[in-house]
């Protein structure tokens, strides 16, 4: 209860900083309607939220973030640019790390303004500073890179699509690419399954919901795409460097000019960059050393689809970041009925912030 109420204060304590930036102050409801973010994630996010079930409003979350129900306030006759700011608690299942927090508060700024790389610069300078008095170290990333050099590959518009939908999941974006080059053999069970013409010979009843019809029409889909020719060495060797890479900003822009040679699709999104370190420098962002992880972000929510960023602590590596935030315009385009307009936010856990200081 102590803690709770240190954190909440805390909270209130950086909320103030957001509003006197000129931020308008929003709540979102605690339970959130399940439909959206299934529609939005997949029954991926039942793994990471709460649900219950309601008689007259179907099945609900208990709120797993404030970005969604902010975007969707906002989409639904906001005025435009526009910044908000929140805090409350968000409800994270951990089912495999008893340790680390299923309820905490957030406290968040989000920005919505078609000056792309000003409001990028914006919000991490803002963030900087709030959270300057800690000692933590900033890392920035950019999905939208990631997903740019996967579009660029030299193969089918399926294969591109499933590693798009697992880029956020990097051990199995990792297998699908060792599959798709071959570096990961067939089995036999499966190499034999697909070459049959005859599946269903000799395998008993049907179990499950998939009807006859739904299961030879994957089996066809699996053909096509063990049919399809490997992604050349060259380029996962590319793609794996691309992910690999952490450098200063300024380093990394060069690097990924190199790389844009080779991924040409790669070239708008490197040029975003280059604008956001002009802004980043024109806001007093000390650029020349800010660090920069083509990958980090790659575990956070599925909604960033460019810039990110994140604050960590030194003292404690065992935590978790202590503010994450980045880029979501898909978002707005997939709420906004039509409309679409940039959008850039982060938060900031109060309760880690604690841990920091003690």
């Amino acid at each position: 209860m102590v803690e709770k109420a240190a954190s909440r204060a805390l909270a209130q304590g950086l909320l103030a900083q957001f509003e006197g930036a000129g931020a308008q102050l929003v709540e979102a409801d605690i339970l959130q309607p399940a439909d959206l973010l299934l529609d939005l994630y997949g029954e991926d996010i039942r793994a990471r939220a709460y649900t219950t079930s309601d008689p007259l409003r179907g099945e609900q979350m208990l709120r797993p973030d404030f970005t969604v129900p902010v975007v969707q306030m906002h989409m639904d006759g906001g005025a435009e640019p526009a910044r908000y700011a929140y805090m409350g608690e968000v409800f994270r299942r951990q089912d495999t790390d008893a340790e680390r927090a299923c309820e905490y508060m957030q406290v968040g700024y989000e920005a919505f303004d078609r000056d792309a790389a000003a409001a990028d610069a914006e919000v991490f300078g803002l963030f900087s500073r709030v959270l300057a008095p800690y000692g933590l170290a900033a890392v920035t990333g950019d999905i939208g890179l990631v997903t740019a050099a996967v579009q660029s590959l030299n193969t089918s518009a399926r294969r591109k699509a499933a590693l798009m939908r697992h880029v956020w999941r990097p051990r199995r974006f990792r297998q699908l690419l060792e599959r798709y080059s071959g570096a990961l053999p067939v089995s036999d069970a499966r190499a034999k399954l697909l070459g049959s013409d005859q599946p269903f010979k000799n395998a008993g009843p049907l179990i499950g919901k998939r009807s006859a019809a739904q299961i030879e029409a994957r089996l066809d889909v699996l053909r096509q795409d063990a049919a399809t020719a490997p992604i050349g060495a060259g380029e996962v060797e590319l793609l794996n460097a691309l992910l690999n890479l952490r450098e200063t900003c300024p380093n990394a822009l060069s690097a990924l000019r190199d790389f844009a040679v080779d991924f040409p699709l790669l070239a708008p999104a490197v040029q975003q960059f280059d604008a956001r370190l002009d802004a980043l420098s024109t806001a007093g962002v000390g650029v020349d050393d800010l660090p920069f992880e083509a990958s980090f972000g790659r575990t956070s929510m599925e909604y960033y689809d460019g810039f990110v960023f994140g604050f960590r602590s030194t003292s404690r590596p065992d935590l978790p970041p202590i503010a994450t935030g980045g880029r979501y315009d898909a978002l707005t385009e997939r709420l906004g009925n039509g409309r679409t307009i940039p959008a850039v936010g982060g938060v900031i856990r109060p309760g880690l912030l604690l841990e920091v200081a003690q």
